[in-house]
């Protein structure tokens, strides 16, 4: 078995859990294609091989138009719960035990879906996800472009209807809008970290490290989506390895954007060097042209990683998820076994 093979072999096996997947971004082919089928006349192709070429990603523009396509496919309670199960079968064909689904319920409530039946949703497919062998927890984001209304409707919905395994309060969308609604953010947050969510916005993935420090000052942030321009900053590495606060990286993703050139320019090597607390994440695999797998993949051959490494970022994000103790334990002893026979 050559070097190659046997890292794949490796992360194959690897048990894993995702931290940081949207749901409209995670709908792969087969979940699109289903979709479709349920709402004739969308603009999103419907056939696998058109849609495989509209997934195709080019620009950030063309990922735009795609996930906006997508999302309006989601037009009904059922096709949310479509979503859920997909990715959970996706997942679960990667080893994933555990997903923190990240959810923005404004979008669903601008089609017209009242928040009760989004939760049933929700609700619903977080079990039939467990007969995948995956456990489902939502993270409920604010999307930042949509400001006061936003932040309101999404805090609104987390007090008022939220889903029996919601755990976490976000805010994603475009950095550069935030400034304006940056009060709104603080108070949306304050209120759902008071009512025991926590708090894990994006930060520093399309600006620099003066978001990382509002996420962190203003909103409380317990794990940081993206992240990766903290490197800019000595005194907020410094903090953020201190701290031990999390790290969501999402290396294909930040390439499809253009937050980094390529690959080789990601700062995930200096973030490991420094002894930040990374986990590795997908963002929207099937529109990134990715998967989880293919992430743990892709910075082992990127930056020479070894099955100690790997095996370390797979705990990294089981201690840096919000799961129980127990099953924490569980899939921790399951990484040590898989980590032991390599």
């Amino acid at each position: 078995m050559t070097e190659s093979t046997s890292i794949e072999a490796f992360i194959a096996n690897l048990p894993k859990v995702e931290l940081h997947v949207h749901l409209v971004g995670s709908a792969s082919v087969p979940t699109v294609l289903e979709l479709r089928r349920r709402h004739p006349g969308s603009p999103v192709p419907s056939t696998e091989e058109e849609l495989r070429a509209f997934y195709d990603f080019t620009d950030f523009n063309h990922f735009a138009t795609v996930y906006e396509g997508v999302n309006g496919l989601v037009r009904h309670p059922e096709d949310i719960a479509t979503l859920v199960t997909g990715a959970a079968r996706d997942l679960a064909l990667q080893n994933v035990r555990y997903i923190e689904l990240t959810v923005t319920p404004y979008s669903h409530q601008r089609m017209g879906m009242p928040m009760r039946a989004i939760t049933e949703a929700l609700d619903l497919a977080a079990r039939q996800a467990a007969e995948h062998g995956v456990r489902v927890a939502y993270i409920f984001d604010i999307p930042g472009e949509y400001g006061h209304e936003g932040a309101r409707a999404t805090l609104d919905h987390a007090l008022a209807e939220p889903p029996e395994t919601l755990v976490g309060f976000g805010l994603a969308g475009i950095e550069q809008h935030r400034p304006p609604y940056r009060d709104a953010f603080r108070d949306a947050f304050r209120a759902a970290t008071a009512a025991g969510l926590h708090s894990v916005p994006h930060g520093g993935e399309m600006t620099g490290p003066e978001t990382i420090w509002e996420v962190i000052e203003g909103l409380g942030a317990e794990r940081i989506g993206h992240g990766i321009s903290c490197v800019r900053d000595p005194r907020l590495v410094a903090h953020l390895r201190e701290s031990r606060t999390p790290i969501e990286v999402c290396p294909t993703s930040n390439v499809c954007t253009r937050q980094v050139p390529d690959l080789a320019s990601h700062p995930l090597p200096r973030m490991l060097e420094e002894g930040l607390y990374v986990t590795i994440n997908s963002d929207d695999p099937p529109m990134f042209g990715t998967t989880l797998q293919r992430e743990y993949l892709t910075v082992a051959q990127t930056f020479g990683l070894g099955h100690a490494e790997l095996a370390d970022l797979a705990r990294n994000a089981v201690r840096a998820s919000f799961l129980d103790a127990q099953g924490k334990d569980a899939i921790l002893d399951e990484i040590d076994k898989v980590a032991a026979q390599h």
